[in-house]
């Protein structure tokens, strides 16, 4: 188990589209999105950081589907995609 009080990398997911130019709004996070949700992804320093970006999708009145902390597996090899969360395609 990690250290609850250090960086750590999540996976946060909404309905509804985003387009990249939303990344400034969520500080520079890497969003990508299919055809129905949007994935907001990136490190956040702490838990105050990640419930600042909660907020955001709250202000926003985005329907939160899902938050996921990452494994170190996958912060390793980010560009690996795996059967319950694949990577999807640059838009």
């Amino acid at each position: 188990m990690s250290d609850p009080g250090s960086p750590a990398r999540y996976e946060i997911r909404v309905e509804g589209v985003l387009g990249r130019r939303w990344a400034a709004w969520f500080g520079n996070l890497q969003i990508e999105n299919d055809e129905r949700q949007t994935i907001i992804s990136g490190s956040f320093t702490d838990q105050a950081a990640l419930h600042g970006v909660l907020a955001k999708v709250r202000d926003l009145g985005l329907c939160l589907v899902s938050i996921r902390r990452l494994d170190e597996a996958e912060i390793r090899d980010p560009g690996a995609p795996d059967q319950d969360h694949p990577r999807l395609p640059d838009s």
